[in-house]
């Protein structure tokens, strides 16, 4: 499943982003305001249950949600996308995966995988740019390695590429996909089109 995520103040933060004069410390706070935009449609998402409260007046019921969440971010640019989430749910657990990407085979290459106990959660995975979708399927593998099915993983993007969405779509059929703007597609470089160019260098700018 594909969720597009759009609004017309959505898309004056991505032009931000998208401009090459946008300066560092303007990027990383503009990525960092973004991030709550998406947490707040993603949510929206996940499954609550029903539980009985008392208010200072009477007894009542209310919302909690149904699994533990756990974020993910993809190292460095999914930090850019975790400030968010962090804000709305202040006790999230979070695990980090690392991977970077060979410049020759355009392959994931990992040197890190953190991930607290991840049974009976519900994992969303912080990847900022899907562009062939390779980073974000291996990081996917090593989630369902320890145990967890794809129906409980879901992925948030904010932009990719119709070559990523297929290649996620192939190897994690039931993966929910979340993002803020299907671009054209990737260059030689297989950098998106037309993107922003690299997310984790602008975010931390280096």
């Amino acid at each position: 499943m594909l969720t597009l995520i759009k609004s017309p103040f959505l898309e004056y933060k991505l032009t931000i982003l998208r401009n090459k004069r946008t300066k560092n410390s303007l990027f990383r706070q503009t990525m960092n305001e973004i991030s709550y935009l998406i947490a707040a449609e993603v949510l929206k998402h996940i499954k609550f249950k029903k539980i009985k409260i008392q208010t200072p007046i009477q007894n009542t019921y209310g919302n909690e949600i149904s699994n533990p969440l756990i974020i993910v971010p993809i190292l460095r640019a999914g930090l850019g996308l975790v400030e968010g989430f962090v804000k709305f749910l202040p006790n999230v657990e979070k695990g980090h995966i690392g991977l970077y990407r060979d410049e020759q085979t355009y392959q994931p290459v990992e040197y890190l995988c953190k991930l607290p106990k991840v049974n009976n959660r519900t994992i969303l995975v912080l990847d900022p740019m899907l562009a062939t979708g390779n980073s974000s399927s291996a990081a996917i593998d090593l989630i369902k390695e320890r145990g967890v099915k794809v129906k409980n993983i879901k992925l948030v993007s904010l932009l990719a590429a119709p070559e990523g969405i297929e290649n996620l779509r192939k190897n994690h059929n039931d993966l929910h996909i979340f993002t803020c703007s299907l671009d054209k597609g990737l260059n030689k470089k297989k950098y998106i089109v037309p993107g922003l160019g690299d997310a984790g260098d602008r975010y931390m700018g280096t």
